[in-house]
């Protein structure tokens, strides 16, 4: 069964991308991004290309729940940003790098983001603010997982927006839904009543396994 979500988020440069930067709103997009990991963490793997302005934040929200992050959440960084990566990518063993290639940029990318697609399975695929390389993510996932869900929060601004102008009919809730616990709760079908899980091993195959009961402890 197909669970895993992919996040492709991301806070637009001004210098780099003036048009992205210029619809975006940063706090929504850091709202959007924490709803998300609220909702998902220890109920659905999240895997994600990572950010260094949001990695630290799943990491601490995931500490706080008692979830082991390295087992829920999977980073691929290709090894063309090496002299970039956290500090944190050292303590976990749940990044996969992948090749430089050659120092070319673009193409390394594409190769990080086909070896996200092909290496899992995906339910969904979250699209928050971000650049130009939202868009390219947007259309190779569709490529290449083309039964899941795409979810673009186009209340956040930035390439969210053109991901939605190409899928064409989108929900208005990714645009006035401002409760974004409430969003994902609903667009990714998962209940509120769902225990979370320290590893994903101990959760149960049958999501009605996973369902609070009167007598369980939190």
């Amino acid at each position: 069964m197909a669970e895993a979500i992919f996040l492709s988020a991301g806070v637009p440069d001004p210098k780099r991308g003036p048009a992205y930067a210029e619809t975006a709103d940063t706090v929504a997009i850091t709202s959007a991004v924490s709803a998300l990991a609220y909702v998902t963490l220890g109920r659905r793997p999240l895997v994600w290309g990572g950010h260094p302005a949001i990695t630290p934040m799943i990491l601490v929200m995931a500490e706080d729940m008692n979830v082991d992050y390295a087992e829920w959440v999977t980073l691929y960084q290709s090894e063309v940003f090496r002299d970039e990566f956290p500090e944190d990518n050292k303590r976990f063993r749940n990044v996969v790098f992948t090749a430089n290639l050659k120092g070319d940029r673009e193409a390394s990318l594409d190769l990080m983001r086909e070896r996200m697609f092909t290496e899992n399975q995906f339910k969904a695929a979250v699209f928050i603010g971000g650049m130009g390389g939202i868009v390219t993510e947007y259309e190779m996932f569709k490529k290449i997982q083309p039964d899941a869900k795409v979810i673009p929060v186009t209340s956040t601004g930035g390439a969210s927006l053109e991901v939605a102008a190409r899928m064409g009919d989108v929900s208005s809730d990714f645009l006035l839904e401002r409760d974004y616990v409430a969003l994902f709760h609903e667009h990714l079908d998962i209940s509120v009543s769902e225990q979370r899980y320290k590893i994903p091993a101990e959760q149960p195959t049958t999501i009605e396994d996973r369902y609070w009961r009167r007598g369980d402890q939190r």
